[in-house]
Protein backbone atom coordinates (compact mmCIF):
# COMPACT_ATOMS: atom_id res chain seq x y z
CA UNK A 1 0.00 0.00 0.00
CA UNK A 2 1.47 3.35 -1.08
CA UNK A 3 0.43 5.87 1.53
CA UNK A 4 1.23 8.84 -0.70
CA UNK A 5 -1.56 7.62 -3.01
CA UNK A 6 -4.13 7.65 -0.23
CA UNK A 7 -6.18 10.83 -0.34
CA UNK A 8 -9.28 10.00 1.71
CA UNK A 9 -9.56 7.81 4.82
CA UNK A 10 -12.52 6.73 6.93
CA UNK A 11 -12.05 5.95 10.62
CA UNK A 12 -15.02 3.98 11.92
CA UNK A 13 -15.74 3.96 15.65
CA UNK A 14 -19.44 3.92 16.47
CA UNK A 15 -19.44 3.36 20.23
CA UNK A 16 -18.99 5.33 23.48
CA UNK A 17 -17.62 8.85 24.05
CA UNK A 18 -14.46 7.79 25.85
CA UNK A 19 -13.69 5.20 23.18
CA UNK A 20 -14.16 7.80 20.44
CA UNK A 21 -11.88 10.33 22.18
CA UNK A 22 -9.16 7.70 22.49
CA UNK A 23 -9.45 7.11 18.74
CA UNK A 24 -8.83 10.76 17.80
CA UNK A 25 -5.01 10.44 18.10
CA UNK A 26 -5.13 7.97 15.22
CA UNK A 27 -6.39 10.80 13.01
CA UNK A 28 -3.60 13.05 14.25
CA UNK A 29 -0.96 10.45 13.46
CA UNK A 30 -2.40 9.98 9.97
CA UNK A 31 -2.41 13.74 9.36
CA UNK A 32 1.21 14.04 10.49
CA UNK A 33 2.30 11.25 8.15
CA UNK A 34 -0.01 12.02 5.21
CA UNK A 35 -0.69 15.78 5.57
CA UNK A 36 -2.86 16.12 2.47
CA UNK A 37 -5.20 13.27 3.28
CA UNK A 38 -8.84 13.90 4.22
CA UNK A 39 -10.04 12.16 7.38
CA UNK A 40 -13.69 11.16 7.63
CA UNK A 41 -15.05 9.76 10.90
CA UNK A 42 -18.03 7.42 11.14
CA UNK A 43 -19.71 7.72 14.54
CA UNK A 44 -23.03 7.87 16.33
CA UNK A 45 -25.18 10.95 16.74
CA UNK A 46 -24.29 11.46 20.38
CA UNK A 47 -20.53 11.42 19.68
CA UNK A 48 -20.67 13.98 16.85
CA UNK A 49 -19.69 16.92 19.06
CA UNK A 50 -16.55 15.05 20.21
CA UNK A 51 -15.52 14.21 16.67
CA UNK A 52 -16.14 17.73 15.37
CA UNK A 53 -13.90 19.13 18.13
CA UNK A 54 -10.75 17.65 16.59
CA UNK A 55 -8.86 19.69 14.03
CA UNK A 56 -7.75 16.44 12.38
CA UNK A 57 -11.26 15.36 11.36
CA UNK A 58 -12.46 16.84 8.08
CA UNK A 59 -15.90 15.24 7.78
CA UNK A 60 -18.38 13.27 9.87
CA UNK A 61 -20.71 10.47 8.80
CA UNK A 62 -23.60 9.85 11.16
CA UNK A 63 -24.14 6.10 11.20
CA UNK A 64 -27.58 6.55 12.78
CA UNK A 65 -28.73 8.69 9.85
CA UNK A 66 -27.05 6.44 7.30
CA UNK A 67 -28.75 3.30 8.56
CA UNK A 68 -32.18 4.96 8.20
CA UNK A 69 -31.70 5.07 4.43
CA UNK A 70 -32.45 2.21 1.99
CA UNK A 71 -29.56 -0.25 1.83
CA UNK A 72 -28.62 0.54 -1.78
CA UNK A 73 -28.51 4.27 -0.98
CA UNK A 74 -26.18 3.55 1.94
CA UNK A 75 -23.80 1.78 -0.42
CA UNK A 76 -24.02 4.55 -3.03
CA UNK A 77 -23.42 7.18 -0.34
CA UNK A 78 -20.16 5.56 0.72
CA UNK A 79 -19.08 4.92 -2.88
CA UNK A 80 -19.55 8.60 -3.76
CA UNK A 81 -17.19 9.58 -0.93
CA UNK A 82 -14.35 8.18 -3.09
CA UNK A 83 -12.61 6.76 -0.05
CA UNK A 84 -9.26 4.98 -0.49
CA UNK A 85 -9.08 3.35 2.93
CA UNK A 86 -11.36 2.51 5.84
CA UNK A 87 -10.11 1.52 9.29
CA UNK A 88 -12.60 -0.45 11.38
CA UNK A 89 -11.47 0.59 14.86
CA UNK A 90 -14.71 -0.61 16.43
CA UNK A 91 -15.86 -3.78 14.64
CA UNK A 92 -19.29 -3.21 13.17
CA UNK A 93 -20.57 -5.91 10.84
CA UNK A 94 -22.96 -3.60 9.01
CA UNK A 95 -20.32 -0.96 8.27
CA UNK A 96 -17.78 -3.61 7.27
CA UNK A 97 -20.20 -5.07 4.73
CA UNK A 98 -21.11 -1.61 3.39
CA UNK A 99 -17.45 -0.71 2.91
CA UNK A 100 -16.82 -3.85 0.87
CA UNK A 101 -19.93 -3.38 -1.27
CA UNK A 102 -18.96 0.27 -1.81
CA UNK A 103 -15.67 -1.08 -3.18
CA UNK A 104 -13.40 0.91 -0.87
CA UNK A 105 -9.97 -0.33 -2.08
CA UNK A 106 -8.30 -0.88 1.30
CA UNK A 107 -10.23 -2.12 4.32
CA UNK A 108 -8.38 -2.64 7.61
CA UNK A 109 -9.80 -4.70 10.45
CA UNK A 110 -8.69 -7.14 13.12
CA UNK A 111 -8.24 -10.81 12.26
CA UNK A 112 -10.13 -11.75 15.44
CA UNK A 113 -13.54 -10.85 13.99
CA UNK A 114 -14.92 -13.54 11.70
CA UNK A 115 -16.82 -11.07 9.52
CA UNK A 116 -13.58 -9.15 8.89
CA UNK A 117 -12.16 -12.25 7.19
CA UNK A 118 -14.63 -11.73 4.34
CA UNK A 119 -15.11 -7.96 4.44
CA UNK A 120 -11.52 -6.69 4.98
CA UNK A 121 -8.45 -7.14 2.81
CA UNK A 122 -5.89 -5.85 5.33
CA UNK A 123 -6.01 -7.77 8.60
CA UNK A 124 -4.13 -6.96 11.80
CA UNK A 125 -3.56 -9.69 14.38
CA UNK A 126 -4.88 -7.75 17.34
CA UNK A 127 -6.58 -9.02 20.49
CA UNK A 128 -7.76 -6.36 22.93
CA UNK A 129 -9.08 -8.70 25.60
CA UNK A 130 -5.74 -9.90 27.00
CA UNK A 131 -3.47 -7.08 25.92
CA UNK A 132 -1.44 -5.01 28.38
CA UNK A 133 -1.57 -2.01 26.04
CA UNK A 134 -3.76 1.05 26.54
CA UNK A 135 -6.89 1.34 24.41
CA UNK A 136 -5.39 4.26 22.45
CA UNK A 137 -2.21 2.25 21.79
CA UNK A 138 -4.30 -0.67 20.55
CA UNK A 139 -6.19 1.63 18.18
CA UNK A 140 -2.94 2.87 16.68
CA UNK A 141 -1.79 -0.70 16.02
CA UNK A 142 -4.41 -0.80 13.26
CA UNK A 143 -2.19 1.54 11.24
CA UNK A 144 0.38 -1.24 10.77
CA UNK A 145 -0.65 -2.08 7.15
CA UNK A 146 0.28 1.51 6.23
CA UNK A 147 3.87 0.91 7.28
CA UNK A 148 3.70 3.67 9.91
CA UNK A 149 5.23 3.66 13.37
CA UNK A 150 2.63 2.18 15.69
CA UNK A 151 4.65 2.18 18.91
CA UNK A 152 3.71 5.25 20.93
CA UNK A 153 3.99 5.88 24.65
CA UNK A 154 1.01 7.24 26.58
CA UNK A 155 2.65 10.67 26.83
CA UNK A 156 3.40 10.76 23.09
CA UNK A 157 -0.21 9.97 22.18
CA UNK A 158 -1.44 13.11 23.94
CA UNK A 159 0.22 15.19 21.19
CA UNK A 160 -2.15 13.91 18.50
CA UNK A 161 -5.67 14.76 19.72
CA UNK A 162 -6.04 18.08 17.90
CA UNK A 163 -8.85 18.64 20.38
CA UNK A 164 -9.26 22.39 20.09
CA UNK A 165 -12.21 23.21 17.79
CA UNK A 166 -14.61 24.19 20.55
CA UNK A 167 -17.82 26.10 20.02
CA UNK A 168 -18.24 29.39 21.83
CA UNK A 169 -19.57 28.83 25.33
CA UNK A 170 -22.85 30.69 25.98
CA UNK A 171 -22.29 33.69 28.24
CA UNK A 172 -24.64 32.38 30.94
CA UNK A 173 -22.27 29.45 31.49
CA UNK A 174 -19.01 31.35 31.00
CA UNK A 175 -20.08 33.86 33.64
CA UNK A 176 -20.28 31.04 36.19
CA UNK A 177 -16.53 30.43 36.02
CA UNK A 178 -14.41 32.11 38.67
CA UNK A 179 -11.37 34.21 37.80
CA UNK A 180 -9.96 33.90 41.33
CA UNK A 181 -10.67 30.30 42.33
CA UNK A 182 -9.86 26.88 40.86
CA UNK A 183 -12.86 25.86 38.77
CA UNK A 184 -13.39 22.18 39.57
CA UNK A 185 -15.91 19.90 37.89
CA UNK A 186 -17.09 16.81 39.74
CA UNK A 187 -18.82 14.21 37.58
CA UNK A 188 -20.07 11.61 40.08
CA UNK A 189 -22.16 9.32 37.83
CA UNK A 190 -21.22 7.22 34.81
CA UNK A 191 -24.48 5.98 33.26
CA UNK A 192 -23.36 2.49 34.29
CA UNK A 193 -20.27 2.55 32.09
CA UNK A 194 -17.78 2.49 34.99
CA UNK A 195 -17.34 1.60 38.63
CA UNK A 196 -18.33 4.68 40.65
CA UNK A 197 -16.57 6.31 43.61
CA UNK A 198 -19.90 7.05 45.32
CA UNK A 199 -21.74 10.23 46.32
CA UNK A 200 -20.60 9.89 49.92
CA UNK A 201 -16.98 10.15 48.80
CA UNK A 202 -17.68 13.09 46.52
CA UNK A 203 -19.39 14.73 49.49
CA UNK A 204 -16.30 14.22 51.66
CA UNK A 205 -14.17 15.74 48.90
CA UNK A 206 -16.40 18.81 48.78
CA UNK A 207 -16.16 19.11 52.57
CA UNK A 208 -12.34 19.18 52.59
CA UNK A 209 -11.81 21.50 49.62
CA UNK A 210 -11.39 25.10 50.86
CA UNK A 211 -14.29 27.25 49.65
CA UNK A 212 -11.99 30.24 49.12
CA UNK A 213 -9.81 28.22 46.73
CA UNK A 214 -12.32 26.08 44.80
CA UNK A 215 -15.48 26.78 42.89
CA UNK A 216 -17.19 23.44 42.37
CA UNK A 217 -19.56 22.38 39.60
CA UNK A 218 -21.52 19.13 39.35
CA UNK A 219 -22.18 17.79 35.85
CA UNK A 220 -24.23 14.89 34.52
CA UNK A 221 -27.40 14.18 32.60
CA UNK A 222 -30.79 15.37 33.73
CA UNK A 223 -31.64 11.84 34.84
CA UNK A 224 -28.41 11.64 36.84
CA UNK A 225 -29.33 14.94 38.43
CA UNK A 226 -32.59 13.36 39.62
CA UNK A 227 -30.67 10.41 41.04
CA UNK A 228 -28.43 12.87 42.91
CA UNK A 229 -31.28 15.10 44.13
CA UNK A 230 -30.61 14.67 47.84
CA UNK A 231 -26.87 15.05 47.36
CA UNK A 232 -27.31 18.23 45.32
CA UNK A 233 -29.70 19.64 47.90
CA UNK A 234 -27.28 18.91 50.72
CA UNK A 235 -24.42 20.71 48.99
CA UNK A 236 -26.43 23.44 47.27
CA UNK A 237 -24.46 26.11 49.12
CA UNK A 238 -21.11 24.72 47.91
CA UNK A 239 -21.73 23.58 44.34
CA UNK A 240 -23.24 24.81 41.10
CA UNK A 241 -25.60 22.19 39.72
CA UNK A 242 -25.20 21.87 35.95
CA UNK A 243 -26.83 18.46 35.55
CA UNK A 244 -29.06 18.36 32.49
CA UNK A 245 -28.22 21.96 31.56
CA UNK A 246 -25.43 21.49 29.01
CA UNK A 247 -25.55 19.84 25.61
CA UNK A 248 -22.39 17.99 24.59
CA UNK A 249 -20.85 20.92 22.68
CA UNK A 250 -21.46 23.16 25.71
CA UNK A 251 -20.07 20.56 28.10
CA UNK A 252 -16.90 20.26 26.03
CA UNK A 253 -16.45 24.04 25.96
CA UNK A 254 -17.20 24.39 29.67
CA UNK A 255 -14.69 21.67 30.54
CA UNK A 256 -12.04 23.28 28.34
CA UNK A 257 -12.43 26.58 30.24
CA UNK A 258 -12.34 24.95 33.68
CA UNK A 259 -9.22 24.06 35.65
CA UNK A 260 -9.87 20.48 36.70
CA UNK A 261 -12.25 17.53 36.71
CA UNK A 262 -12.66 14.47 38.91
CA UNK A 263 -14.60 11.42 37.69
CA UNK A 264 -14.53 7.69 37.26
CA UNK A 265 -13.68 6.19 33.85
CA UNK A 266 -16.24 8.22 31.89
CA UNK A 267 -16.44 10.32 28.73
CA UNK A 268 -16.11 13.66 30.56
CA UNK A 269 -12.85 12.46 32.16
CA UNK A 270 -11.38 11.81 28.71
CA UNK A 271 -12.76 15.12 27.42
CA UNK A 272 -10.96 16.94 30.24
CA UNK A 273 -7.69 15.14 29.55
CA UNK A 274 -7.87 15.79 25.81
CA UNK A 275 -8.71 19.46 26.46
CA UNK A 276 -5.53 19.77 28.53
CA UNK A 277 -6.97 20.52 31.99
CA UNK A 278 -6.22 18.67 35.24
CA UNK A 279 -8.12 15.39 34.94
CA UNK A 280 -8.15 12.91 37.84
CA UNK A 281 -9.64 9.50 37.14
CA UNK A 282 -10.71 7.08 39.87
CA UNK A 283 -10.30 3.45 38.80
CA UNK A 284 -10.67 -0.15 39.91
CA UNK A 285 -7.59 -2.40 39.52
CA UNK A 286 -9.67 -5.09 37.80
CA UNK A 287 -8.87 -6.18 34.26
CA UNK A 288 -9.90 -5.04 31.70
CA UNK A 289 -11.23 -1.80 33.27
CA UNK A 290 -7.99 -0.89 35.05
CA UNK A 291 -6.14 2.38 34.30
CA UNK A 292 -3.44 0.60 32.30
CA UNK A 293 -6.13 0.08 29.67
CA UNK A 294 -8.42 3.07 30.19
CA UNK A 295 -6.60 5.91 31.98
CA UNK A 296 -7.29 9.35 30.52
CA UNK A 297 -4.45 10.57 28.32
CA UNK A 298 -3.41 14.21 28.60
CA UNK A 299 -0.59 16.50 29.69
CA UNK A 300 -2.31 17.11 33.04
CA UNK A 301 -4.15 13.80 33.41
CA UNK A 302 -3.58 11.39 36.28
CA UNK A 303 -5.39 8.60 38.09
CA UNK A 304 -5.87 6.89 41.44
CA UNK A 305 -6.23 3.15 41.89
CA UNK A 306 -5.79 0.83 44.87
CA UNK A 307 -2.48 -0.96 44.54
CA UNK A 308 -3.93 -4.44 44.70
CA UNK A 309 -5.89 -6.90 42.57
CA UNK A 310 -9.64 -6.79 43.04
CA UNK A 311 -12.17 -9.19 41.55
CA UNK A 312 -14.91 -9.08 44.18
CA UNK A 313 -17.20 -6.76 42.27
CA UNK A 314 -16.89 -8.16 38.75
CA UNK A 315 -20.65 -8.70 38.56
CA UNK A 316 -21.68 -5.43 40.18
CA UNK A 317 -20.93 -1.72 39.89
CA UNK A 318 -20.70 -1.43 43.67
CA UNK A 319 -16.92 -1.65 43.93
CA UNK A 320 -15.31 -1.46 47.39
CA UNK A 321 -11.82 -1.14 45.91
CA UNK A 322 -12.88 2.23 44.47
CA UNK A 323 -14.98 3.33 47.44
CA UNK A 324 -12.01 2.72 49.75
CA UNK A 325 -10.05 5.49 47.99
CA UNK A 326 -10.21 8.45 50.34
CA UNK A 327 -11.18 12.04 49.59
CA UNK A 328 -7.79 13.10 50.95
CA UNK A 329 -6.05 10.95 48.33
CA UNK A 330 -8.04 12.64 45.59
CA UNK A 331 -7.37 16.11 46.98
CA UNK A 332 -3.64 15.37 47.18
CA UNK A 333 -3.58 14.08 43.61
CA UNK A 334 -5.63 17.04 42.41
CA UNK A 335 -3.16 19.49 43.94
CA UNK A 336 0.03 17.65 42.96
CA UNK A 337 2.19 19.09 40.20
CA UNK A 338 2.83 17.06 37.07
Amino acid sequence: MQIDKIKRIIISRSDNLGDVILTLPMAGILKHNIPDTEIIFIGKTYSQAIIESSEYIDDFINIDDLRNRPYKIQIDFLRKKNVDLIIHVFPNKHIAKLAKLAKIPYRIGTSHRLFHLTSCNKLVNLSRKKSDLHEAQLNIKLLKPLGLNTNFTISEISNFYGFNKFKKLPKKFEDLLSVKRFNLILHPKSKGSAREWGLDNFGRLIDILPENKYKIFITGTGYEGELMHNFLEKYSNRVVNLTGKLNLHELISFISKSDGLVAASTGPLHIAAAAGIRAIGIFAPMRPIHPGRWQAIGKKADFIVKDEYCDDCRKTNDCHCIRDISAYQVKEKLESVI
